[in-house]
């Protein structure tokens, strides 16, 4: 689903990261670094993002690329989803974020939605493991991997995390205006499509 432009940036930038993980000749790693800029440059031709700001995004990236992991939650309530709503774009999304390192996904999810949303919850089911790429979210600098979990809520009360300034429940025939970087109104479908039918099995792609 994403621009071919963006797919060769994002394609060189993960070749030049690995070599630059890998060379010990000075000279491979003159050249990698040269790949490296190409796709900072692409970047920021296509995006309007300032080429500087661009290459703090990929600077901080070391070591041999792989995709990101994003974890979302599906917690559900009377029939209606819970979301929040985000202080970056004042959009609604699905509590969750990437996953941080030392946590399994379980325990990142339970993570962001106390924080997120002010709800105690436990995981309950993997619903889906989808590929950001085969979706149509705004295009990104990064290849990502979304992980879908279900959770029930324990304890807790709606309360605005740092990142986030609403907490609300909503049906699938109500949705507000999407964060779309972080979901689309297909993936809440299918959301609610295992609501409806708990043994559903798991998806992947």
């Amino acid at each position: 689903m994403s621009l071919q432009w963006l797919e060769w940036a994002k394609r060189i930038q993960a070749l030049s990261q690995s070599g630059l993980t890998y060379s010990r000749s000075v000279h491979d790693v003159e050249r990698y670094e040269e790949l490296r800029s190409i796709s900072v440059e692409i970047l920021a031709e296509h995006t309007g993002m300032d080429m500087q700001q661009v290459k703090e995004l990929f600077a901080v990236e070391q070591g041999y690329q792989t995709p990101k992991m994003d974890v979302r939650g599906a917690v559900f309530q009377k029939g209606k989803i819970l979301m929040v709503k985000e202080n970056s774009d004042s959009k609604w999304s699905l509590p969750g974020g990437f996953c941080d390192v030392g946590l399994s996904p379980a325990e990142n999810i339970t993570k962001e939605i106390e924080e997120e949303s002010g709800y105690i919850v436990v995981p309950t089911k993997l619903l889906a493991l989808l590929d950001m790429n085969k979706h149509p979210h705004p295009p990104q600098p990064f290849h990502y991997y979304k992980i879908f979990i279900q959770c029930e809520i324990v304890g807790g009360e709606a309360k605005n995390g740092v990142e986030t300034q609403g907490v609300a429940f909503f049906p699938e025939d109500g949705l507000p205006e999407l964060s779309l970087n972080r979901n689309i109104e297909s993936q809440l479908q299918m959301l609610f499509e295992f609501e409806r039918n708990p043994t559903k099995a798991t998806l992947f792609e």
